[in-house]
């Protein structure tokens, strides 16, 4: 599975780095999905001073998310010709 990160600076000035974000299309059974979990995760980091400037989407989503759709979206495809 293709996962980007996105790195931003929250309200107080922190960077904070996302990783572990799944690259989804958009006619996906999960893309709406991750798309507003990711808002909310956003969103959430934002507004919060933290000590930590580094998260991890994966491990956020395994723990809001159902065990067996979790495995599914992150579930390793095999791409063509290793691209």
């Amino acid at each position: 599975m293709l996962c980007k990160s996105l790195e931003f600076t929250n309200t107080f000035g922190q960077k904070i780095k996302i990783m572990d974000i799944p690259v989804l299309d958009s006619n996906h059974q999960y893309y709406f999905l991750v798309q507003v979990r990711l808002q909310r995760f956003i969103s959430l980091l934002n507004g919060q001073h933290q000590e930590i400037s580094s998260h991890s989407f994966r491990e956020h989503m395994k723990r809001k998310m159902n065990w067996v759709e979790f495995k599914e979206l992150y579930s390793i495809q095999v791409f063509k010709n290793n691209a």
